[in-house]
């Protein structure tokens, strides 16, 4: 049983002795420790310390006996057991410690320190994006057996439901913005060609950077801001509230039953998308070249049939799926990369966002060469 923390003031032939008894710990120590701090830097100060008589001292004992008598009574004038000695040493010597601040890199040192933790962070990045592909991969060859052995296996449910999101529910915004973007198109070829006399010109220029580039590209940055962003929300809030994890205890597989239903979703969606975009964009340009330069829309089909051709929207359509595989890859990925907090999930929504734009603009780039050296 433990003993209250007690002292008493002893007068001596030397001066006055404080003589401290019974067990000095944090679960009886109590109103002691300022009692004795107190008596110490009172009127009749002592000159030195008796820890003799005391039964049990820990380190909140220890500490309060230091914080009493630093300064006041010499550690040569302090006499006891050699264990409880022993341990107001440590204790004095932990507290006399002050904090060791680090000096911060400046200049050069904090430029090549940030360069060498961006390239950690990018091999990281590489690697996890590796393991996210090889994990992917798997499951679209288990679904691929399904499909021979057991179609009703495949979850085509989430299938439909997210070519319902990710499709129908963007016609709209996808049709609006390439109208605008064929409009636009034809009012500047309209402007600058008829310097020259060369008016008609303008249905082949609509009709090349519709078919070739802005279809695809209009589509792909508008999946982009709009799915990529709720599948990385919505894996993320998943794994925030730790339902992937009971996924995982359930023996169900989070790619099978998360992240290829977007993928097969996104693949069968951005094509149809594609073509919508086609259309809305070609028939922007179509008024646009109607209202302004008097070409009808008999004329303006023709002629892009005749001098645009079909090649043309093929090399387009072309470039969806990688698209798809993209925007679904990259936002599943930010999603699954989720921590605990919230900051972590606006962290990756973002991060989904601006690297599925950034990929979209590099890989419409890497085909644009490619094409090139093809003569296409």
């Amino acid at each position: 049983m433990e003993r209250p923390a007690e002292f008493n003031l002893v007068t001596a032939s030397d001066g006055s002795k404080l003589v401290l008894t019974g067990d000095w710990t944090a679960t009886s120590i109590g109103e002691a420790a300022r009692d004795l701090y107190d008596a110490i830097i009172g009127d009749e100060s002592p000159t030195s310390l008796d820890l003799t008589g005391v039964g049990r001292l820990d380190t909140a004992g220890a500490f309060a006996v230091i914080r009493a008598t630093d300064g006041h009574i010499g550690s040569d004038r302090v006499s006891g057991r050699p264990e409880s000695l022993r341990l107001l040493h440590l204790v004095g010597a932990a507290a006399a410690a002050k904090p060791v601040v680090a000096a911060k890199p400046r200049g050069f040192h904090e430029m090549t320190i940030r360069i060498g933790k961006g390239v950690f962070n990018l091999g990281h990045e590489v690697f996890e994006t590796l393991v996210f592909l090889g994990h992917l991969l798997v499951a679209v060859g288990r679904t691929a057996g399904y499909l021979v052995t057991n179609p009703k296996r495949v979850r085509w449910a989430p299938i439909v439901s997210l070519m319902e999101r990710a499709g129908l529910d963007a016609i709209p915004i996808v049709a609006i913005t390439s109208l605008f973007i064929g409009a636009v198109v034809g009012l500047l070829g309209a402007n600058m060609l008829r310097q020259f006399g060369a008016e008609v010109f303008a249905v082949e220029l609509i009709g090349i950077a519709v078919l070739r580039e802005f279809n695809i590209l209009i589509t792909a940055i508008l999946l982009a801001g709009r799915s990529a962003s709720a599948f990385a929300a919505e894996l993320g809030s998943m794994k925030m509230n730790q339902e992937i994890d009971a996924m995982q205890v359930l023996g169900v597989d989070p790619f099978e039953a998360l992240v290829f239903p977007r993928f097969a979703a996104l693949l069968i969606t951005i094509p149809l998308l594609t073509f919508v975009a086609t259309l809305a964009g070609l028939f922007g340009g179509l008024l646009v070249t109607w209202t302004v330069l008097d070409l009808g829309p008999s004329f303006f089909l023709q002629r892009i049939i005749d001098y645009v051709g079909v090649t043309q929207f093929m090399i387009g359509l072309v470039k969806a799926p990688v698209m798809a595989v993209v925007i679904a890859g990259i936002g599943c990925r930010q999603g699954l990369e989720v921590g605990g907090d919230v900051e972590s999930l606006g962290r990756r929504v973002t991060a989904a966002v601006v690297h599925a734009i950034f990929a979209i603009i590099l890989i419409d780039a890497i085909f644009a060469l490619v094409f090139m050296e093809l003569d296409l």
